[in-house]
């Protein structure tokens, strides 16, 4: 679906949430719902910040880097991907503290989401970069570039058009593990509506406008990532 057809399906997810959330059924649940989604909200916003990150360093790293942090960065990935992101939270903010490390429930879901999304996102960078045709390094190469300056100028561009599709996937994958913090006592968008059901049972009207958070957020960095892929096609195509 074309941007035009995701911002339709938006703007009628929205429509619908406005309606509902103005019926006497379901007017009660908007405000701690709204409560949540700002703290699924920061949750992702950080964790893809930090994924973004982690990807880079650890993708760049199993290429580039001296082998000790190439192991590094090889046991990283292989750690976060290989177990689960539940058990990775429950390690940082149940097992951690017996260790003498506490860390706050908020820093937890972002250390443990942005990690986690990381290390499939440093895959991403790594086959981005390789993809770069072998001619362009030997442009660089023969212009008198270092390896930093040539990524920096040539690389990284051309792999940005590869990497951006993909991680518009593991964003949304992001915000929907977020639903995993409510298991730490954080109090997200699924931990308000858990709340709510057990003191109302208004299961329909709680997880429909649940559902309808979701998807708004959802569309809305879909759509965000399919404009930053255009405009990262059309600065490819200028340097071409």
């Amino acid at each position: 679906m074309g941007i035009p057809g995701l911002a339709t399906l938006l703007l009628a997810a929205l429509a619908t949430l406005f309606w509902l959330s103005g019926l006497e059924a379901y007017r009660p649940f908007v405000p701690g719902l709204l409560e949540g989604a700002a703290v699924t909200l920061q949750i992702t916003a950080l964790g893809c910040g930090l994924a973004v990150t982690a990807a880079l360093a650890a993708g760049l790293a199993r290429l580039y880097a001296p082998a000790p942090l190439r192991w590094l960065a090889t046991v990283y990935v292989e750690l976060f991907r290989g177990t689960s992101a539940l058990v990775q939270l429950f390690w940082l903010y149940f097992v951690l503290p017996q260790f003498g490390v506490n860390i706050e429930a908020f820093t937890a879901a972002v250390l443990g989401l942005g990690l986690n999304i990381g290390a499939y996102g440093a895959e991403v960078v790594r086959g981005a970069v390789t993809s770069v045709p072998r001619g362009q390094w030997e442009a660089g190469i023969a212009l008198n570039m270092g390896r930093p300056l040539l990524l920096h100028r040539i690389v990284l561009p051309q792999a940005l058009a590869a990497m951006v599709p993909p991680w518009g996937n593991l964003f949304i994958e992001l915000l929907k593990a977020t639903s995993l913090v409510s298991l730490i006592t954080l109090g997200d968008l699924t931990f308000r509506a858990q709340q709510m059901n057990q003191t109302t049972m208004k299961t329909t009207e709680i997880f429909t406008l649940v559902l309808l958070g979701y998807l708004v957020l959802s569309l809305s960095i879909t759509i965000a990532m399919r404009l930053l892929e255009r405009r990262a096609g059309r600065g490819l195509a200028r340097r071409a």
